[in-house]
């Protein structure tokens, strides 16, 4: 780790995600002395990202996603929280940061700064005047805004039973797939556009895509593939509550709600208005630090060199990436090494399990028994799976015959 003028500072993380928070946790495994300080633009309450898109049929309300508050995490794990504080400026050159909050002094010096920035959700470009009533779903209070949407939507005539609002989904990837399933789990009626020709397109061989068509057409679930959404309009008369979408093929169809599930963009912000190195994500190097001395970086911000130069937006990478960091942090220069890592993807209605390929691997998906699909190489070799029902219960062991 590079030599900070400050060696009596904090290690400050910025970020209080799955990436921030286990990064500290690690840290402090390994030394119950050092200090810490932890900044984030919200609360910081700990919770669970992926629970965000399976909620609804557990019946979950948004506080109940919190498993612990920051104050709680703060006080355990013996740092510092700088919670609703904005960090408005990182200098490398002085290894600072600048901030704006409460009762928080403008500058803070680093010893080490570990960006655990997260990502944004992808907007694409739409017409019509109600554009600016669709939803993302990137965190809890973007889930706190949508449950109260749905909860406020809902509507009951002549005392009878609550009608659940329509939901039209923009993305038929993995987060598109698991809120669809979600919500029609739970009894709304939703509608899923995409411009690829099958679900989880990009992950899934086709007869694993067909299976889950298949599965979310038996929930009710009305896909709608080959095709964008290019206007979003306001209801055409005062009594009408549903917005009107206009789909690339002409067709116009109503939905009380309309989200966007399009993918997620690392926040390189902060890091490139540093003149921190970013491409797809903020650059780092076997050890996770960016090109800029004594800055670290993990999570959904972070693009791997470790990882063929990749962002691995899962919680497995970010798992590991943190125990590798900490160890660094605190004096044991640690490359961090990505096992092979499969992504289950949480769609009740076909449970699937997924270990992609790297990159720019050669071969094909070949079927390999009911519910088992292999990408075999040009060579024959095992580089991927995909499982789905009941079969995902091999999970464990075709990770061992995986070639990385």
């Amino acid at each position: 780790m590079s030599p900070s003028p400050h060696s009596d500072a904090p290690i400050v993380v910025i970020g209080s995600g799955l990436a921030g928070w286990t990064t500290v946790r690690e840290l402090r495994k390994l030394d119950a002395t050092c200090l810490i300080t932890l900044i984030t633009a919200d609360s910081g309450d700990f919770y669970a990202k992926p629970t965000l898109s399976n909620a609804l049929a557990q019946k979950r309300t948004p506080e109940q996603l919190v498993t612990t508050p920051a104050v709680t995490l703060a006080q355990t794990l013996g740092m510092t929280l700088l919670a609703h504080t904005r960090v408005e400026r990182v200098d490398t050159a002085h290894f600072t940061v600048s901030v704006t909050g409460h009762n928080v002094p403008t500058t803070l010096p680093y010893r080490a700064l570990v960006l655990a920035t997260g990502a944004h959700a992808i907007r694409v470009p739409l017409q019509g005047d109600a554009v600016d009533q669709v939803l993302s779903v990137n965190s809890l209070q973007d889930y706190s805004v949508f449950h109260a949407r749905l909860t406020g939507t809902s509507s009951s005539q002549n005392n009878s039973e609550p009608k659940h609002p329509s939901v039209l989904i923009m993305g038929a990837g993995l987060i598109g797939c698991e809120f669809a399933n979600d919500l029609a789990g739970a009894g709304y009626r939703v509608r899923l556009v995409d411009p690829a020709t099958r679900p989880l397109a990009t992950l899934l061989p086709e007869d694993a895509s067909a299976q889950l068509h298949a599965a979310l057409q038996g929930l009710g679930v009305t896909l709608n593939l080959g095709q964008t959404v290019v206007a979003i309009h306001q209801p055409e008369s005062s009594s009408d509550t549903a917005l009107r979408a206009t789909l690339s093929g002409g067709e116009s169809v109503d939905a009380d709600i309309v989200l966007s599930a399009i993918g997620l963009r690392a926040d390189t912000a902060l890091a490139q208005a540093a003149g921190i190195a970013c491409e797809r994500g903020i650059q780092v190097d076997a050890q996770l630090q960016t090109s800029a001395p004594g800055v670290y970086a993990l999570g959904d911000s972070a693009q791997y060199q470790a990882a063929g130069n990749r962002t691995l937006p899962y919680v497995m990478p970010i798992m590991t990436a943190a125990r590798a960091l900490a160890s660094t942090l605190t004096g044991q220069s640690t490359e961090v090494k990505f096992p092979l890592m499969p992504v289950a993807v949480k769609t009740p209605a076909l449970p699937l399990t997924i270990a992609p390929p790297l990159p720019g691997t050669s071969g094909g998906w070949q079927t390999a028994s009911d519910g088992e699909w292999h990408w075999l190489d040009d060579e024959g070799k095992l580089r991927g799976f995909t499982l789905a029902g009941a079969v995902t219960s091999r999970r464990a062991k075709l990770v061992t015959m995986v070639t990385l």
